[in-house]
């Protein structure tokens, strides 16, 4: 019984469409869920493709804990077992996880081990909402691998400022305004994925189509 929800949760993370399906509602992964009967016309977000993970989310926010959080993309991501976006570059040759090998200082990187085959461990990464702070730190460790970690505004945290503290401070311009109703972006790299996966469903690309298309 154990080994047959092992799969069927693998196959679940595996199915590109369960993403282009949370995308429809505004969300990624469960993670960004909107603030039920917000009647603002534009909200913030940010475009990860501009963003350098400068860190000026986690201090720049009005709110004493910013509203941006990291997400992880599960389709980009490689489950690594020396993953550079929760190591720091020197854990990466250690075989233990002390807190001083973990690159993020709040341990919001979760690692939880999914399988083991061929001599090679893969696990899993998902972030604890609550304990990031936006730092960027593992999203640019992430960037030297496979990128599947990225900064998002959280809808159910932001107050939706008319000029965003970090919208200014951003050197990238990386946060922008969007209508209310517009799902959130998402990197070019991710979308090809999803392309792919979905590539034999019309809603799936009529979806992705949204996604890709400023109003």
């Amino acid at each position: 019984m154990a080994a047959e929800q092992e799969k069927d949760r693998r196959d679940f993370l595996a199915d590109g469409l369960r993403v282009a399906g949370v995308i429809a509602a505004g969300t990624l992964g469960g993670f960004l869920a909107g603030r039920r009967g917000y009647a603002s016309e534009s909200r913030w977000q940010i475009d990860p493709d501009k963003c350098v993970a400068c860190g000026n989310c986690a201090t720049y926010c009005v709110l004493d804990e910013s509203a941006v959080k990291c997400v992880q993309c599960f389709d980009m991501c490689g489950y690594c077992n020396r993953c550079t976006g929760y190591y720091t570059l020197d854990g990466l040759d250690s075989r233990d996880t002390a807190a001083e090998d973990l690159l993020c200082p709040t341990e919001a990187v979760i690692r939880t081990f999914v399988e083991g085959k061929a001599g090679q461990n893969f696990y899993e990464y998902t972030i604890d909402t609550e304990a990031c702070i936006g730092c960027a730190m593992c999203v640019k460790g992430c960037a030297l691998m496979n990128g599947s970690l990225y900064l998002q505004v959280m809808h159910d945290r932001c107050v939706n400022c008319n000029e965003c503290a970090i919208a200014v401070a951003c050197p990238s311009e990386a946060f922008v305004q969007v209508p209310s109703g517009k799902p959130y972006r998402m990197k070019q790299a991710i979308v090809g994925v999803i392309e792919q996966k979905a590539s034999k469903s019309p809603a799936a690309r009529e979806l992705i189509e949204q996604v890709q298309t400023d109003e």
